[in-house]
């Protein structure tokens, strides 16, 4: 059993950097974004840079994630996990928050040596206001690196979570290859509409706001070969 987050997410890309890795859209606004396994691992690198060179955090070290599923998010998690950290979805303290910019008043629930607000923009522009005491992640994390190294094996959860998502994808019929549907709202646990489908070795289509008459079409444009129930 795998137990280490970042090889599964370079095993995820290996076979061909350029094909479409997660594609997201927002029926509610007309979004869609398209990265292929290189560019998300461009943005996972700069973020688990922005955590280790410029926060000096370290394996063990610990960040809360208050964001929805979203390419930017896959970023972001992506991101603590190569950095080695721990993700914890219950309010406490934590070395390092990541808040979606409708769930800052949220935040407030939690102690974080460092804050940083996501707009979630479909082009990733920068925020015209940044809440108080938050910096805007986008334009923090432009600045670092394109690659990173993770530290050798997994991080401190690692292995319960991938067990987890082999279990997840095991139950939800997502194979070696597939190409996966994701309703956003359904699936909203990272386990199932991140790691499943990289674990299971298959690509992904998060819809959020999913529209079911344009679900077909999107199937046969998308080349979706599993639609998650």
């Amino acid at each position: 059993m795998a137990d280490n987050i970042a090889r599964v997410f370079a095993d995820a890309i290996a076979p061909d950097p350029t094909r479409p890795l997660l594609t997201w859209y927002d029926d509610a606004t007309g979004e869609r974004t398209e990265l292929s396994g290189a560019t998300l691992a461009n943005w996972v690198a700069k973020t688990a840079n922005l955590l280790v060179d410029e926060l000096a955090l370290a394996p063990g070290d610990t960040a809360g994630v208050l964001l929805p599923p979203h390419w930017q998010t896959a970023a972001v998690l992506l991101g603590c996990w190569s950095a080695k950290l721990t993700v914890l979805d219950t309010p406490g303290d934590v070395d390092v928050l990541f808040a979606a910019a409708d769930r800052v008043a949220g935040a407030q629930e939690w102690s974080a040596g460092e804050r940083y607000a996501l707009a979630l923009d479909p082009f990733a522009l920068p925020m015209r206001e940044v809440p108080p005491g938050f910096a805007d992640y986008v334009v923090e994390v432009r600045g670092h690196g394109d690659h990173f190294t993770p530290y050798p094996g997994g991080g401190e959860a690692d292995a319960d979570l991938l067990a987890r998502a082999a279990a997840r994808a095991a139950d939800l019929g997502i194979t070696p290859g597939d190409r996966v549907l994701i309703d956003a709202a359904t699936h909203p646990d990272p386990v199932d509409w991140l790691l499943a489908p990289l674990t299971a070795g298959a690509t992904i289509v998060l819809c959020a706001n999913l529209d079911p008459t344009r679900v077909a079409s999107r199937t046969t444009t998308e080349k979706v070969t599993h639609t998650l129930p």
